[in-house]
């Protein structure tokens, strides 16, 4: 595809993972896909580096850059390719 997409997460509500679908446009560089709680704080990069144009899904463990699992709530995911950015949410339940 040639335009960038940041997909629903699914499931959503979700325990103990969910996978976030995406989409990058030909000739991107730099993608960079991180978890953020309510207060902006990041606490886990799922993807930093190139992909393939194209759609993938990406999974995320539910768990912080510690490896520690995260809390139950409400969690922000952004998806960075080059210079366009896009946020959703979703909520991790026990």
């Amino acid at each position: 595809p040639t335009t960038f997409a940041l997909g629903a997460n699914y499931p959503n509500p979700f325990n103990p993972t969910t996978t976030i679908p995406l989409a990058v446009p030909a000739g991107s560089k730099d993608v960079d896909l991180t978890i953020y709680n309510v207060l902006g704080q990041p606490l886990r990069r799922v993807w930093t580096g190139p992909l393939p144009a194209g759609e993938h899904e990406l999974t995320w463990d539910g768990r912080d850059a510690q490896g520690q699992p995260v809390a139950t709530g409400v969690y922000v995911y952004r998806l960075q390719v080059d210079e366009q950015t896009r946020t959703r949410k979703m909520i991790k339940i026990e």
